[in-house]
């Protein structure tokens, strides 16, 4: 009798989601992936279907030119939102977590606070829980995003160079190391 062989583990498919961006997926070897300072992104799931979107945007509100719109967290939120319900989601099974908005700079602005908070209103009009993330500090934040199961893991980096930090779940990063929420 022959002992069946395990399958090699396979690797995730990555899509990165840049600046301005989002994608939706419920492909089980997805991964969603994308680098933050002061911008935010909002991971949206659904348990009901096994899939989730990402998006990635700069400013929480701007002018209404038309052009470049997607990098404004209202066009963002709305394209990940529809993107999800074009995809058979109802709005009553999203769940959110909410990561970024660091003080990237030492100037006076707070557009990273500003960014967080914009996407915890809006989720919030929309009926959105948001279930966990990561706002605020001063590093920045590289995400991976897992639609199919709504797992995302966080690694904070270093002020100086590339190296991992700790970070604690929902607070603002200020120790070291790596996080993974489910």
């Amino acid at each position: 009798m022959s002992v069946p062989q395990a399958l090699p583990p396979t690797r995730p498919r990555f899509i990165h989601v840049a600046q301005g961006d989002f994608a939706v997926s419920g492909d089980p070897g997805a991964c969603l992936t994308t680098l933050l300072g002061s911008c935010v992104a909002t991971c949206l799931w659904d348990p009901q279907r096994k899939m989730g979107g990402m998006n990635h945007y700069l400013l929480p509100e701007g002018a209404q030119d038309g052009v470049g719109l997607q990098r404004y967290g209202v066009n963002a939120m709305e394209l990940l939102v529809n993107g999800m319900l074009k995809r058979g989601s109802r709005k009553s099974d999203l769940v959110a977590k909410v990561f970024g908005g660091a003080q990237m700079l030492s100037a006076e602005t707070e557009i990273g606070m500003r960014n967080g908070q914009f996407a915890q209103r809006f989720l919030a009009a929309e009926g959105i829980p948001v279930l966990g993330g990561s706002l605020g500090g001063k590093r920045a934040r590289r995400l991976r995003f897992f639609p199919a199961d709504g797992r995302v893991q966080q690694r904070l980096m270093s002020e100086d160079s590339a190296a991992p930090i700790q970070t604690p779940v929902l607070e603002p990063p200020s120790g070291s190391g790596e996080l993974e929420l489910f």
